[in-house]
Order: C-alpha cells, then structure tokens, then sequence
C-alpha cells in the first residue's frame, strides 16, 4: 500500500476532513490533498 492510501485511509477511518488534519499538522489543504493523491514530491537534497 502506497503512503498516499494510507493517509487517506487513515483520515477517513478517524471521521477527518483534510482541513482539519492541515489545521493540526499546520499545512495548507491543498498539501494534504496532494499528500492523498501522491503528486507531492519532496526536493532530494
């Protein structure tokens, strides 16, 4: 299982919008929504 369904299932499963789960990790939204879709990438320093 991909880390983008795990987030997702994991969000789901607690009753989780991403909003809130931005407002407690203190991202934006759409991050989380990139998270769960799997287009965010990291910059590999």
């Amino acid at each position: 299982m991909k880390i983008n369904d795990i987030i997702r299932e994991k969000r789901l499963a607690k009753g989780l919008t991403q909003e809130q789960i931005a407002n407690y990790l203190g991202v934006s939204t759409p991050a989380v929504n990139k998270w769960e879709r799997g287009v965010s990438q990291t910059k590999g320093y």
